[in-house]
């Protein structure tokens, strides 16, 4: 039986780095040493920033309900808390869609929570 030789598993190992290294600056995208730690420490941004995202759009969320809120002369805070003492159980996500794509429904529903 022949002897397994290690070059192309070798070859395909260092094409997936230099591919995934493609487009960075300098010497960081064509030797194998400095894309091995640029990818490295790529993949550890996008692993932090995948988390970050969420609180992101969050606060996205937040920024577009008190300014559609602010039009009714009411804050986002007591918006909120009127929100849940309605017993309106409608996240932030789906509040600030309405707000933007269909402000007519938006109006009622501030209309209720004012009531409230």
């Amino acid at each position: 039986m022949p002897r397994a030789k290690t070059r192309v598993p070798s070859r395909e190992r260092r094409k997936k780095i230099l591919k995934a290294a493609k487009g960075y600056y300098g010497r960081r995208k064509s030797n194998l040493r400095l894309a091995i730690d640029a990818v490295a420490h790529a993949g550890q941004y996008a692993y932090a920033h995948r988390r970050d995202k969420k609180g992101d759009f969050r606060s996205l969320w937040i920024t577009r309900l008190n300014a559609a809120v602010r039009e009714f002369g009411i804050s986002y805070s007591q918006f909120i808390y009127k929100l849940s003492k309605a017993n309106i159980n409608m996240n932030r996500k789906v509040l600030a869609d309405l707000a933007v794509a269909d402000p007519a429904a938006f109006a009622k529903v501030v209309e209720i929570v004012k009531a409230a």
